[in-house]
């Protein structure tokens, strides 16, 4: 049988889009979620971010998020580059507040898919919990933490009480 490929890459464009993308982090962490973070351009360093997308898979990974804000290309560079599946979270980042954003990830040509969230943190941490669930269909015990986190009333428990989710 082929091994269960579990680890999620997070990706940025910017070490700016970190306090956003944390989110993400933080409800990956709550799930048990293994996941590595990565700041790569689709403008700044296009090479590195194809070579990234195409060695993702063969690199363990089974998802991968991906916050862009402006005109927002990273998860439809990553998207064209892989047969994973990408999470696009737009950013707000520009005058437009991240509606630029959005639709450049949800405006994806038919054939290259990329699934898009909600602007900012609340689509980064529907972001990580669309992972467990696409997870947990192989993962019972995944399954049973996504079941007690809708009967929380979806919210985790926070480690670092100076923020809590909204």
């Amino acid at each position: 049988m082929k091994e269960l490929r579990t680890k999620v890459a997070l990706v940025m464009g910017s070490a700016s889009d970190a306090d956003v993308m944390g989110a993400a982090e933080e409800y990956l962490n709550y799930f048990g979620i293994e996941f590595e973070t990565f700041i790569l351009s689709a403008h700044r360093t296009p090479q590195q971010t194809g070579e990234f997308a195409r060695t993702a898979a063969a690199n363990g990974f089974s998802a991968i998020i991906a916050g862009a804000g402006m005109a927002a290309h990273l998860p439809g560079v990553i998207a064209s580059c892989t047969t994973l599946p990408v999470i696009g979270v737009p950013l707000a980042g520009s005058a437009l507040n991240g509606v630029d954003a959005l639709y450049a990830i949800v405006q994806m040509p038919a054939g290259v898919p990329v699934a898009t969230m909600a602007i900012g943190k609340a689509g980064a941490r529907n972001a990580a919990i669309f992972c467990a669930e696409m997870l947990a269909a192989q993962q019972p015990a995944l399954q049973e933490k996504l079941t007690e986190f809708r009967q929380n009333g979806c919210k985790i428990e926070v480690t670092n009480h100076l923020e809590k989710p909204e």
